[in-house]
């Protein structure tokens, strides 16, 4: 973007991408806006249960588009049940900690979603089959997935009347989608790959629909070999990618979105403490009693390395990065114990300052 444009967030921005631990959004809202205050996020808590994860927060907002949840997955139903329900309760929760504690805010807010294609790879046909492998399906789950959306987005606006709102498009299942990597119901098949043209025709349909209704369209997806080129032509303004995954074959991806204009929320401190292997709740109670610092997280000119090393490769102007990126974790952290959590935020925001400071020395 030119100075005429300016990117949607302040220099020396840092965020998180979505999750958070615990199950008190009054507490967890409380804090993104105190850690965040710059480029704050509508917290989500999976550690709630059904209704609170990634697929089925985003079910709720469907517009007759009825789910419900199986033993294998969500699957489409005949009508709305409590599954529904209380994935609408726990939003609706949601909105009311933010009104509360972010009513008068008047700079960008960050909300996200599940993306179609993610929705499609994870929620089970009546036959058991993923909802991806039938188009005309895919087609209504789109449509009812944008109304949905820009229902959901009018209504933060609505209880955040000051903010100009970042929306972000959660597709973690790209990827898999594109390479036709899915397994099928039995696990002995792959699902067909879907069409990039097709997938690209409805992720524009969709940001176009946000840009129209006055919101930023992002896209997440911090799955190996990120579709950088596709995102960015369906028309998302900014990307959020994990900057560990990236490879020198994603440079001209990069550089031609950044030269369009598209921002970059740049994964850089891993999003949990729990080593290799072993799960948070196996990763020793020190852990819980507060802030804990990888070996990763020490150095904050280190942290941003694999950014500072990507710019240059690039060969675009310092100047432009500190404005160009923001800095996240590299995914979610409702998997980091909640000192882990704190501790990452803190990482990203001392990254985010390096990349101020250092092209200027």
């Amino acid at each position: 973007m030119t100075e005429q444009h300016p990117y949607p967030w302040p220099d020396a921005s840092y965020t998180g991408i979505g999750s958070w631990p615990g199950e008190d959004p009054d507490e967890a809202v409380r804090t993104i806006i105190g850690e965040l205050p710059d480029l704050p996020h509508l917290p989500e808590l999976p550690d709630r249960g059904v209704g609170a994860d990634m697929i089925g927060r985003t079910s709720g907002l469907l517009v007759d588009f009825p789910v419900e949840v199986q033993p294998s997955a969500w699957r489409v139903a005949d009508t709305p049940g409590r599954d529904l329900a209380r994935a609408t309760s726990l939003m609706s929760y949601d909105l009311d900690a933010l009104t509360e504690h972010a009513h008068a805010y008047t700079g960008t807010l960050k909300i996200q979603v599940a993306g179609p294609w993610t929705l499609a790879a994870s929620i089970e046909l009546r036959n058991g089959q993923r909802l991806v492998s039938d188009p005309g399906a895919c087609r209504d789950l789109a449509e009812t997935h944008r109304e949905g959306v820009l229902a959901h987005l009018g209504e933060v606006r609505r209880r955040v009347p000051g903010a100009r709102v970042l929306l972000q498009v959660d597709e973690p299942s790209l990827t898999a989608v594109l390479l036709g990597s899915l397994p099928t119901a039995s696990g002995f098949g792959r699902v067909r790959a879907v069409d990039r043209v097709h997938v690209e025709a409805v992720l524009r349909q969709l940001f176009t629909a946000l840009e129209e209704a006055g919101a930023v369209p992002a896209a997440h997806c911090c799955a190996p070999g990120a579709p950088v080129d596709l995102l960015r032509r369906s028309g998302a303004r900014a990307l959020s990618l994990d900057a560990l995954l990236l490879t020198r074959d994603h440079d001209e991806m990069i550089g031609t979105a950044v030269e369009a204009g598209v921002g970059l929320l740049l994964g850089v401190v891993p999003s949990s403490d729990a080593p290799r292997g072993q799960t948070p709740e196996t990763s020793g109670a020190a852990t819980a009693r507060g802030p804990q610092r990888s070996p990763g997280m020490s150095d904050a000119a280190a942290t941003v390395d694999p950014v500072r090393e990507l710019w240059n490769r690039l060969g675009i102007t310092p100047d432009l990065l500190s404005r160009a990126v923001v800095t996240t974790p590299t995914c979610g952290l409702a998997g980091a114990t909640p000192g882990y959590a704190r501790a990452a935020l803190d990482a990203v925001r001392a990254g985010a300052r390096v990349l101020r400071d250092e092209p200027r020395r």
